[in-house]
């Protein structure tokens, strides 16, 4: 869409996500990720940490629900969305505004971490960390999936031919 600010965030989520329905009986999940940058002191000869970034996030329908089973306080997730800012009258009588990451798409980080991924009836897929956090391990989720012969999602792919 035209106009609209789309970023890429990577962090650490610092609660659960939060899955809550609304009165229209759409899903949503919120959640904040922290990021940190790093830099490397060449004076002390060891990183430093700089400004923490807590961007408050909020994921939509089947997305809400994904989210919610397959994230979890810690994990390191890489986040992408749109920028959406919104004003409010808070209980004090003051205006406030907040910017929040509209997330379109999200996943794990496999820099520290293995995942498993899962396809959903819905058509849509669902990430595992492979150390926990309510994950099935790599093996019991093949063990667990029997997909169809034409379904090629449902296989595991053969070493590529480089």
């Amino acid at each position: 869409m035209a106009g609209e600010t789309v970023i890429a965030i990577i962090g650490n989520l610092t609660a659960d996500p939060e899955l809550r329905t609304t009165s229209a009986g759409a899903q949503v999940a919120s959640f904040t990720i922290a990021s940190t940058p790093r830099s490397w002191n060449r004076n002390t000869n060891q990183f430093e940490d700089g400004q923490a970034l807590f961007m408050r996030c909020s994921a939509w329908r089947d997305l809400a629900e994904h989210c919610a089973q397959s994230l979890g306080k810690g994990m390191r997730v890489i986040a992408q969305g749109r920028l959406q800012q919104r004003s409010y009258q808070a209980q004090d009588g003051s205006n406030r505004t907040v910017i929040e990451l509209q997330v379109d798409e999200i996943g794990p980080s496999l820099k520290y971490a293995t995942a498993q991924v899962q396809k959903m009836q819905s058509g849509g897929y669902q990430g595992g960390n492979a150390n926990g956090g309510g994950y099935q391990q790599p093996q019991q989720a093949r063990q667990q999936s029997q997909a169809p012969a034409d379904d090629p999602w449902g296989a595991p792919a053969g070493e590529p031919d480089f």
